[in-house]
């Protein structure tokens, strides 16, 4: 849900009372099981998180930064320009051939500061993992963290890909 103004929602109880009702369901859904399989949520106690709205505009998308590690370093770093472009850098942060075989149209643009800053927050961040994807979010042109991802394509897409089926040493 997205709520631009606070005091304005709390005082709509029709629509603060739908809110809390969908809110409560899904605290009760198990989601490990429910579109995808990542057995890592089967036992993870349900939270609902509150996060400021990162867009003035909902219909621009922000750039993504999503950094996949294995064994705890950086090997490819796939930037989501817009819902259409992207560029993959490898572990040296030079744009690579794109071994995911994602559809979207791929385009060279050099590594940047938030690349390189995304690189080695995301080291620290897999330092524990033996596979890890760290996902980021640029707006306004700033860096901010978004999720870590144990589990590539919730599980159900096979990794065909020799290169990348060797990251994942679960």
């Amino acid at each position: 849900y997205i709520i631009k103004n606070k005091n304005e929602f709390l005082n709509t109880k029709p629509l603060f009372e739908l809110v809390k009702r969908n809110m409560t369901g899904y605290l009760e859904q198990e989601y490990w099981g429910f579109g995808g399989f990542e057995l890592q949520y089967k036992n993870i106690q349900p939270k609902i998180l509150i996060e400021p709205l990162m867009r003035e505009n909902i219909n621009i998308r922000c750039q993504n930064i999503q950094i996949y590690c294995s064994l705890g370093f950086p090997q490819y770093i796939v930037k989501l320009h817009d819902e259409k472009h992207l560029t993959i850098y490898n572990h040296k942060l030079d744009i690579t051939n794109d071994i995911f075989n994602f559809t979207e149209q791929k385009i060279i643009v050099n590594a940047d500061n938030l690349i390189n800053q995304s690189f080695v927050l995301s080291k620290q961040l897999a330092k524990d993992f033996n596979f890890v994807r760290v996902d980021w979010i640029i707006y306004q042109n700033k860096l901010y963290f978004e999720e870590l991802t144990f589990t590539p394509y919730s599980g159900f897409r096979p990794l065909n890909n020799k290169k990348l089926s060797e990251l994942v040493k679960i």
